[in-house]
């Protein structure tokens, strides 16, 4: 018998339904209030009503339980400090697309040794949030894989399509069912307009296949979601966050009848790939907001325990605690001082 079909597929392996995986442990309330409270706090923020500066600030990518944690009990104590002037969410991504090949981030290779052991992946990353949320942290995430928001959205308060999916039309109907607000970011070449044209894709209602919380395959019928908003990340031609650069961003938002509100990624081509310099653009952004430019609402930082980043080895067991597998990141140290220094340029006391 000729073989037509799956030509070059090895195997498949069958997955938990999402609906089982949240039952494997008990999401409470103090989870499910961080939660509401942030995508609410953000939607204020997104409209004016509160003008506090969002700044959703973690690794790169999530590799290891331990150190995200320890990441995350360090940021809520600042968050506290910070809360009057600065809303702080944890940057806790699980999904790392990529331009050739590479590691996937923590739900498909969470081992780190292409084993591609996803059902664990899932489990760790659902764990992982839990604990983060459980101590009031809200999170943020990047959703690459359509299927995955089945399994972890209902803890997590900001979602994020990349530069290298604003432009892909199953992100964007996908988008339109998701609960939470969702950043858009420019394409890698710099191109604004395609996460414009996302925006105004995810407003609407679509129908689009999917998976139901018990694992069938169905058809997703969705309202459309219109808290999505802009996140400039710089292109091929350099960074996209000085004043001239935001001006052209708003009056573009404005033209397409959209907030011209905004959120400034400072890693990335901002940094032009170089994370010490993310600091360039933060304390930009921070005298640009201090002088009136109210349509900046939110910045992005890439940070970790420990700074700078680090190659895959052959035995995941020599890594380097608390260090990037990924993009690099500032340690926290920096951090730590970017933060308590433009919340005092924003008004706020620090406790003696």
């Amino acid at each position: 018998m000729l073989l037509v079909h799956d030509v070059h597929v090895r195997s498949t392996v069958p997955l938990v339904a999402p609906r089982l995986l949240k039952l494997e442990e008990e999401v409470g309330d103090v989870a499910l209030r961080t939660v509401i409270n942030a995508r609410e706090t953000v939607k204020r923020i997104l409209t004016g009503d509160d003008d506090r500066l969002m700044v959703i600030v973690g690794p790169c990518s999530i590799h290891e339980h331990t150190a995200a944690l320890e990441y995350a009990r360090k940021l809520k104590q600042l968050a506290n400090v910070v809360a009057d002037k600065i809303f702080v969410v944890m940057r806790v991504y699980f999904e790392k697309p990529r331009t050739t090949v590479g590691w996937k981030g923590l739900i498909n290779d969470p081992h780190l040794n292409d084993t591609f052991d996803i059902g664990t992946g899932l489990r760790i990353a659902r764990r992982i949030l839990l604990e983060i949320v459980s101590m009031e942290l809200p999170t943020a995430t990047e959703l690459l894989e359509p299927i995955t928001p089945q399994y972890i959205d209902d803890l997590v308060g900001i979602a994020a399509i990349g530069a290298r999916t604003t432009e892909s039309p199953t992100h964007r109907q996908m988008s339109s069912g998701l609960s939470m607000p969702v950043g858009f970011k420019n394409g890698t070449d710099g191109n604004l307009q395609v996460a414009i044209d996302a925006m105004h894709a995810a407003r609407h209602p679509h129908s689009f296949l999917g998976i139901d919380a018990d694992g069938k395959t169905c058809i997703v019928n969705t309202n459309g979601n219109p808290w999505g908003f802009l996140v400039v990340r710089g292109g091929r031609t350099g960074p996209n966050y000085d004043a001239a650069s935001l001006a052209e961003a708003a009056e573009m938002l404005k033209k397409a009848k959209l907030s011209p509100r905004l959120v400034v990624d400072c890693s990335h081509a901002n940094s032009n790939k170089d994370y010490t310099k993310q600091s360039l653009c933060w304390n930009d952004c921070i005298r640009q907001r201090v002088e009136g430019n109210k349509n900046i609402i939110g910045l992005m930082l890439e940070s970790n325990v420990h700074p700078g980043n680090q190659p895959l080895p052959p035995d995941p067991s020599q890594l380097k605690y608390g260090v990037s597998i990924t993009d690099g990141c500032i340690g926290w140290e920096e951090t730590e001082q970017l933060i308590r220094d433009a919340y005092v340029k924003l008004g706020g006391t620090l406790p003696e």
